[in-house]
């Protein structure tokens, strides 16, 4: 099925469920207790959550979100060749491989996912004017250093950053953020970060981990990342396997304008979609490829804190 026919056919199902129940675009109601791969303590923030098990009955190309939002992703360019028998975490069947294909050609056939609306996307308005979000999930890098840009004719030409997982902001192109893991140039030097934005249109923030990001994403192995985002008092935060991670900020001033009186809470915009394992999700332009497998991938309307990031983390690595 066509990218065009998949938004055609959610946008009747939306529409369809919307004149039974008078909502407008009601959000799709996840297990009572939740998937049994989140820990407790978390899924009632749990907006959205993939864990690569769960495509769509007679489309393989989208995969099922688990958290309460019901916002379908799509397998970019790969498809569902793209789910591959890994498993990160105990009761794990698949996870996602996104990579770049041709590093030779500006083209746009990298693998990624994820789903992108010029308008919002309205099941993930639980990111509109919130105080707070965390993404985590499990990764697996299968690279040691950023890949070749595609968008430039220089072959040594490589990008800045390795993208991870993300949600977009309300006037976003595909490629700002709103809440972001990924790996990008700290002057002069890639690092693990937790890089947010707290209005649309405004300045970025960026936590960056102290740690070579070699040591903390070893090539071949699963690690835990989680990112937190506290847009009420400007704070981030990184885990690696629970543990917090030291860092430092990029920026000393007040990018996120947190200052004055709050209560402060990001734009009151519906997020324009989610992408995962690089940038413009609607496959408009290649930026940041990662080739790499991910798995359990969760995004959270709140500020997990650093005991619940250990819960998640031992509920499925013990």
């Amino acid at each position: 099925m066509s990218r065009a026919r998949r938004a055609a056919v959610a946008t009747v199902s939306l529409l369809a469920i919307g004149a039974l129940t008078g909502a407008g675009a009601p959000p799709a109601q996840a297990d009572r207790n939740g998937p049994s791969d989140v820990h407790p303590a978390l899924r009632g923030h749990l907006v959205a959550a993939y864990d690569f098990d769960h495509p769509v009955p007679g489309d393989p190309a989208l995969e099922r979100d688990q958290g309460r939002s019901g916002t379908e992703i799509e397998l970019v360019n790969g498809g569902a060749a793209m789910r591959v028998r890994d498993h990160a975490y105990r009761g794990s069947g698949n996870a996602v491989q996104t990579r770049q294909v041709d590093p030779a050609v500006a083209g746009n056939d990298d693998w990624k996912a994820g789903t992108w609306s010029a308008s919002g996307v309205r099941t993930l308005r639980a990111f509109s004017a919130t105080a707070g979000t965390t993404v985590m999930g499990w990764f697996k890098l299968e690279m040691d250093s950023p890949l070749p840009n595609s968008t430039t004719p220089d072959p040594n030409d490589r990008y800045n950053a390795i993208g991870l997982a993300g949600v977009l902001t309300g006037d976003s192109d595909g490629h700002g953020v709103r809440a972001l893991l990924e790996l990008i140039d700290v002057n002069g030097e890639l690092r693990l970060v937790a890089l947010g934005r707290r209005l649309d249109g405004g300045n970025s923030q960026t936590f960056a981990a102290s740690q070579d990001w070699r040591d903390l994403l070893p090539a071949g192995e699963w690690v835990h990342l989680a990112a937190t985002f506290d847009f009420g008092t400007g704070a981030l935060a990184l885990y690696r396997n629970g543990e917090p991670v030291e860092g430092f900020y990029t920026r000393t001033d007040d990018p996120w304008l947190v200052a004055g009186p709050g209560p402060h809470v990001t734009t009151a915009s519906d997020p324009r979609g989610i992408k995962i394992g690089g940038s413009f999700p609607q496959d408009t332009l290649e930026r940041n490829p990662c080739d790499c497998r991910m798995d359990g991938l969760m995004f959270l309307d709140s500020v997990v804190s650093a005991s619940d990031v250990r819960r998640q983390y031992r509920h499925l690595a013990r």
